[in-house]
């Protein structure tokens, strides 16, 4: 995987990708979920080197894609991932998001629906207005002053604990975490802006349709605001096949991802 940044207004996004297939190969396109970095994927990245080509980023003010400033929505994440994909010239994307990167998938499926090859939602959401109530939308647009407030050894706790049932998805939220160990303002500032941009996104009352084949996966014990909810209204107002995964979290690539590897395997076998 060869690393490389695009230039954008608000500052410079770094990814990495391999071409081994050229630019008429599958593309698997891995979105990491908010405050999360590229390496929540490693394990697909590993098991998939080789095997198709492959692009993963640091989304814009996550990771090395910082400092970056806040002044973005969640179409502009999409545009900019457009911009990425067309830059290295790679024509079938498959995007593999989790949480929010699935939220960045279907603002690209909204801007470029006859370019996405594929769709796979890794405890992420519809993004359709239907789905969430008042309040909650409420209350995605005030988070920030809830993460500036709250004791950071608690968040550092319940954000690493709380997304994740295995020791290696607990310790690597841990380790991604720690990014913002010491600059607290950065972490509440990040994740504020992140729901506040999901909610206007939902807001803005668009179709989000999914033109292509497409595939839910959840933890079962996904215990990240109402995943579990979404995922099941999702998949009866859609028909979009849902697989839950046992004893998994919201981080369910990282509780399983053997399980996980394998329901990818099989879904782009069916491409």
């Amino acid at each position: 995987m060869q690393e490389k940044i695009y230039p954008t207004p608000c500052g410079g996004i770094h990814y990495w990708v391999s071409q081994e297939h050229g630019p008429d190969g599958v593309t698997l396109v891995f979105l990491p979920g908010l405050t999360a970095d590229h390496r929540l994927f490693d394990k697909q990245v590993a098991f998939f080197a080789g095997k198709y080509n492959l692009l993963v980023w640091d989304a814009p003010g996550h990771g090395a894609s910082w400092p970056f400033r806040l002044e973005f929505s969640l179409m502009d994440k999409a545009r900019w991932l457009d911009g990425i994909l067309c830059a290295e010239n790679l024509r079938r994307p498959v995007i593999i998001g989790q949480s929010m990167g699935g939220y960045v998938g279907q603002a690209y499926a909204e801007l470029f629906p006859g370019k996405l090859k594929g769709f796979v939602s890794i405890d992420s959401a519809p993004l359709q207005r239907k789905y969430v109530t008042g309040i909650e939308l409420w209350l995605l647009k005030r988070m920030e002053p809830v993460y500036r407030h709250y004791p950071w050894k608690s968040l550092l706790k319940t954000g690493s604990k709380g997304v994740a049932t295995s020791a290696y998805g607990q310790a690597l939220m841990h380790e991604m975490m720690m990014a913002y160990d010491g600059d607290r303002e950065r972490y509440a500032k990040l994740s504020g802006h992140g729901f506040r941009i999901l909610a206007q996104a939902m807001e803005a009352g668009l179709a989000y349709k999914i033109p292509c084949p497409a595939l839910l996966v959840c933890g079962e014990k996904d215990r990240a605001g109402s995943c579990i909810r979404y995922n099941k209204a999702w998949h009866k107002h859609t028909g979009i096949p849902l697989v839950w995964i046992r004893n998994a979290g919201h981080n369910a690539n990282t509780d399983a991802p053997d399980e996980v590897n394998a329901l990818l395997v099989k879904f782009l076998e069916r491409l």
